[in-house]
């Protein structure tokens, strides 16, 4: 069983369609026992950083998505993979969950690229990661966002080029994050959703 974390904040039921399009058990809930009794989490999150951590505060879920994610995997995506981090910049100062070290910061791309960064863009593999199995280097998957995390090159299992090097797919220990949008990226986006609910 795979609880989709609902915090007031993200794209619960885009990923809960991709789910259950795999076939794979699933629910979306704020009730902790929910949240301890997963085999895995899926932290979405579409917004801003401090809105989406003030919520997950309020909701009372942040020391447990901790614990938690010491204990089973978990992924996050778009926000929900910048909320893993250390802290944002995003609008002033936030402290993130801390499961993977690092900061988010407002993207600089060169050769004038728009920001936000918002459509598909190839993955460049960096790192062994399961949840890359099946996926070619050069595959497209879908990007909206304006901050990018700032982390060690042993964190980023993926990156993709957009002006800079903008880390794609991270990890560290059961942690994973997507900072695209696996559930809107075709094929590709539902073999790492696939992978991830197999590891």
């Amino acid at each position: 069983m795979i609880t989709i974390i609902d915090y007031g904040a993200g794209n619960l039921f885009s990923v809960q369609n991709a789910l259950n399009y795999l076939g794979v058990e699933n629910r979306i809930s704020s009730r902790a026992e929910d949240i301890i009794s997963a085999d895995k989490l899926i932290l979405p999150g579409v917004g801003a950083f401090p809105d989406a951590m003030k919520m997950l505060d309020e909701a009372g879920l942040t020391d447990l998505i901790k614990e938690q994610a010491q204990l089973k995997p978990l992924m996050g995506i778009c926000l929900g993979m910048q909320m893993l981090f250390d802290k944002s910049y995003e609008f002033g100062e936030t402290e993130g969950l801390g499961l993977i070290p690092g900061t988010v910061e407002l993207m600089h791309p060169a050769d004038d690229l728009v920001i936000p960064h918002i459509g598909w863009n190839a993955l460049e593999k960096n790192e062994p990661c399961a949840l890359l199995d099946g996926v070619n280097e050069g595959d497209y998957v879908y990007f909206v966002h304006s901050f990018a995390a700032v982390t060690d090159s042993k964190n980023v299992a993926a990156y993709c080029d957009y002006g800079m090097k903008v880390p794609a797919l991270v990890t560290s220990g059961k942690v994973y994050g997507c900072q695209f949008h696996p559930e809107k990226s075709g094929k590709t986006g539902l073999t790492i959703l696939k992978n991830f609910c197999e590891i």
